[in-house]
Parts: structure tokens; C-alpha cells; sequence
């Protein structure tokens, strides 16, 4: 007997998999989605990921074999986390704080992930805060068989240039796959809203689904604030515009909420925004889509433009999207300083697995590899589980970034222009100056705030603390933050990572 022991996903193809699984399509979700994972593990075991497209994370149980079974998707979309028990028992489940709940958990900090926070802004690799608690990585599934855990690998991201294919023609592909992955992301049944920013990806997705309603978020503060073109693309496609506003006070009462939600600390300021923009939008409906995937694997970031002048170099220094502090400085600042503990050397075996690809596919493998796990799908997994809502992301799926992995990085980045051949599908429902306006990320004015005594309070706090002490030499974190004000205002996003984690660990080693 097979059971369901732990899921959370969205299983988007379970019309096909009902028909050729033997499911019952008419059962509720939960159950019908119940039964696929069990029936598609009984005909395909370990290969059952290559028929499923969406978000999943699992755990079965087969009570003839007493084996357990857990995977978790491709690109990592849903966590997933394991402890062994000085007994031999394994805790798991898709949130940290249920293992925490189970018998045998004991809880200590790994200190070291410190010391890789303080460079990523989150943790990579599958070593948690958490002494002992570990993530089962992307395109992974585990098997528990009397004490011992196995690993193994079902998935790598693989890069094979097609040349015969024009852009046009890849915008085709791009095009026609998505719209009919949007004829799968919902039900008839199903009321979907979705996330908008100003930016051709959130936009794309809302002009080919069926969303009446489109949220976004907004600043007072005008040069930082998108929802004025979110707002335009709204008008444009005749959808209802819900704007949250975003004050400088509520962003910071946020941060503890945030930090304890997201279970390990996680030093995007873009979080706190999401996090809001969340709560906002529980409001108004249960389910919602979102654009994320795009970037990664179609050459979003404007530091992709720069992929060729790094040749052979990147796998001496590109570790992702963020690198906040060189070794130098962590040497300085850190009480505890492990030797030989670097960024660089948890991506080794990604470079070994690229050797021969061009450099900008090489940046979107360890991007799509780390970046996106530790980061991106991290914050959408954790603050729309907080607020009660589920967010589907049609652009990452197996299907998109099959085409992705076949298309040729000169329709990807041009020296003028990223994610050319997206922006040529996108085209195809919106305008041009939506399609192909320059991307502005998701930005929060928290450079400008942290910097006001009215709204720094609970940093100063935190970097005076007996908690800072234990950790980082207070005078050296302290001098970070006065440059920061005084100096160099681009040290915001050092003081930023240091109360992150800060506020994390009160929250999960002093108040609990």
C-alpha cells in the first residue's frame, strides 16, 4: 500500500494523467491530486517527475517495502527538508517548523551558513540554518529504507543551442507553449487575480490568462514606484488594478513576520514587499499568477549583458544573482570565520556540469540552479503560504524552459536588449512599449528609509545587541552602517543582510 504522507504543489497536466493514471478527474483537488502522485509513483517510480508538469514536493510511504519516498520538482519550486534523529528516525515535511514540531528535534544553529548568507543574502546548497536540517535539493528524490537515506539526481538543467530556428520562430514556440500551459493552470471553477508589476513578464502572463483583477505594489515615493505602469497595462487590457500601498512603517513592522515565516532569514529587501503584497491580495482571492522563471531562463538581467567578458572567469567568482561580501570583509567582520568555507565552492559542481557551454548559459545554469531555489521560489512559497494564498507561475514549467534550453543566447541578451525572443512573443498581446521596456526589477525604497532615524530604530537596536555580539564584531558592523549613512549609500544592502539575520535569530533562538 502506497500512502501520501506530505504534499504541497499544483499539478497542472491532471487531465492527461487522470486519463492515462485511471484517476478520477471529478474528485476534489486535493484528493485528485492525492491520487495522481500515488499512481504515477506505482507506473513510473523514480521517473514518475518526467510526466508530471508543475510544483511539487512529496513524500510517500509503501508500507510493503517500508520505504519512503520524497521529491521534490525540477526547479524547487515547493521546499522540502529532512533530519535524521539521534535514533535513526527522519523527520521531514515541506516546512522547517514541522520537523521542529517532532519528537527527536534538536535545536541548534549551524553557524557556518552565516558565513554563506553574508555573500548570497540566503542559504544554497542543502545545509539549512539549522544543525542537522536539511532541504532535498531540486530534481532530487530521497528514499528511507531501515535508517539509511539515498539520494538521487532525476534532473539537470542541460543547454543545447538550436541554430536552424530564426527569432521569430522561437517566439512562436514560446507563444503558442504558453498558451497552452494557461489552458492548464486552472480550473473552469477556479477564480485567478494576478500579480503586476511594470515589467514585461507579470504582463505577458496576465494578457494571455483569463484574470479579471491584476495587484500590484506602490511607494510614495515616485522614482521607485511601478504601479503607475502596472496601472497603464491594467487600463490597456481591461482589468480591474488593485494598488497596495506600501509606507515606509509597514515595511519595517514586517520584517519579524516575515523573517519568522520564512523560516531561515532571507536577505532580499524585495521580500518584505511580497510579503505585503500578499496579505493585500488574500483579500481579494485565493490563487494568483505570478511571472517568476522568466528572467533565468531567457536572459532577464541586465548583468547577462555582460556574460562574454567573462569568458573562463566565472567560475572563479559568479556565485548568482547577489554577491554582497568578499571573504575579505566576512574575515573582518565575523567572530567565527570557517577557512576553506566559501560560495564559490557549492557551485563547483555546477561548472563542472557546463564545461563547453557559452558564458551566459553557463550564469542562467547557476542561476536557475541556486539562485532561483534559494531566493525566488523561497519567498513565493513562504509569504503566500503566511497570507493564505497560492501562487501559480505559468512561466516555470519543464515545457518553457525546454525551449529555453534549445534557444541560442544571441535571442536571449543583445547588447541593447535582454530576453529578445520573450519579449518578441509578448509582443504578440501587448504593446511595444510594454514588451519591450527595460526592466526595472522589483525595487523597494529601503536604501532611502533605512537611512531616516525615524524607521532605524530596530537596526541600531540589533547591531548594538547582545545578539550582534555573539556573532560579529559590533565596532565593524556598526562602521558598515555609519559609512552606509555618512558614505556609501550602497552599503544598505550589507546592513540589510546583517539585520536580517539578526532579526531571524531572535525570532527563532530567543523568543522561542
Amino acid at each position: 500500500m502506497i500512502e501520501l504522507k506530505k504534499y504541497s504543489g499544483h499539478i497542472r497536466n491532471h487531465k492527461s494523467l487522470c486519463s492515462e493514471l485511471g484517476v478520477d478527474c471529478t474528485l476534489p483537488r486535493d484528493e485528485k491530486e492525492k491520487q495522481i502522485i500515488i499512481a504515477a509513483y506505482k507506473k513510473w517510480g523514480g521517473d514518475m517527475a518526467q510526466h508530471i508538469y508543475g510544483m511539487f514536493a512529496f513524500a510517500l510511504y509503501d508500507t510493503d517495502t517500508d520505504t519512503l519516498y520524497c521529491m521534490r520538482d525540477q526547479f524547487g519550486t515547493k521546499p522540502f527538508y529532512y533530519y535524521q534523529t539521534v535514533d535513526g528516525r527522519l523527520l521531514y515535511g515541506t516546512t522547517i517548523r514541522e520537523i521542529m514540531d517532532g519528537n527527536g528535534f534538536h535545536k541548534e544553529l549551524n553557524q557556518k551558513m552565516l558565513q554563506i548568507y553574508l555573500t548570497m543574502t540566503y542559504t544554497t546548497g542543502d545545509e539549512t540554518f539549522f544543525k542537522g536540517v536539511k532541504k532535498l535539493l531540486p530534481g532530487r528524490y530521497l528514499t528511507f529504507k531501515n535508517g539509511e537515506i539515498n539520494i538521487t539526481r532525476y534532473f539537470r538543467p542541460t543547454f543545447n543551442p538550436d541554430n536552424t530556428k530564426s527569432l521569430d520562430e522561437w517566439a512562436d514556440e514560446i507563444h503558442s507553449t504558453l498558451g497552452e500551459i494557461m489552458q492548464e493552470v486552472k480550473t473552469d471553477d477556479e477564480y485567478v487575480e494576478s500579480f503586476l508589476s511594470g515589467g514585461v513578464d507579470s504582463s505577458y502572463v496576465l494578457a494571455v490568462s483569463d484574470a479579471a483583477a491584476c495587484n500590484s505594489c506602490g511607494y510614495d515615493d515616485s522614482r521607485l514606484d511601478e504601479s503607475g505602469l502596472a496601472r497603464e497595462t491594467a487600463d490597456i487590457l481591461g482589468r480591474k488594478f488593485n494598488r497596495c500601498l506600501i509606507t515606509p512603517e509597514a515595511y519595517f513592522a514586517a520584517v519579524p513576520y516575515v523573517m519568522y515565516n520564512m523560516e531561515q532569514p532571507l536577505g532580499d529587501a524585495s521580500a518584505i514587499a511580497f510579503a505585503l503584497g500578499c496579505i493585500a491580495t488574500a483579500k481579494g482571492t485565493k490563487i494568483c499568477y505570478s511571472g517568476e522563471g522568466a528572467d533565468e531562463f531567457f536572459g532577464g538581467y541586465n548583468m547577462y549583458r555582460n556574460a562574454e567578458r567573462y569568458v573562463d572567469n566565472l567560475k572563479t567568482f559568479y556565485v548568482g544573482n547577489t554577491n554582497i561580501m568578499k571573504e575579505d570583509e566576512k574575515r573582518k567582520i565575523l567572530k567565527k570565520y570557517y577557512e576553506n568555507f566559501e560560495p564559490i565552492d557549492l557551485v563547483k559542481d555546477i561548472y563542472e556540469g557546463n564545461e563547453g557551454l557559452d558564458p551566459l548559459s553557463k550564469m542562467s545554469d547557476v542561476d536557475i540552479q541556486v539562485w532561483l531555489e534559494g531566493d525566488i521560489y523561497l519567498n513565493v512559497d513562504k509569504m503566500s503560504r503566511a497570507a493564505g494564498l497560492e501562487v501559480r507561475m505559468p512561466l516555470t514549467d519543464m515545457r518553457i524552459f525546454d525551449i529555453a534550453s534549445r534557444m541560442p543566447s544571441k535571442y536571449k541578451v543583445t547588447a541593447e536588449q535582454n530576453k529578445v525572443a520573450l519579449r518578441t512573443a509578448a509582443a504578440k498581446v501587448l504593446p511595444e512599449e510594454i514588451a519591450f521596456r527595460k526592466k526595472l526589477g522589483f525595487v523597494v525604497p529601503i536604501r532611502m528609509w533605512m537611512a531616516d532615524s525615524r524607521y532605524n530604530g530596530d537596526v541600531i537596536r540589533l547591531f548594538n545587541s547582545d545578539i550582534a555580539d555573539k556573532f560579529f564584531n559590533r565596532d565593524a558592523i556598526n562602521k558598515i552602517f555609519d559609512d552606509y549613512i555618512n558614505v556609501d549609500s550602497d552599503n544598505w544592502r550589507k546592513v540589510w543582510t546583517i539585520y536580517t539575520f539578526l532579526v531571524w535569530y531572535e525570532e527563532y533562538f530567543v523568543k522561542r
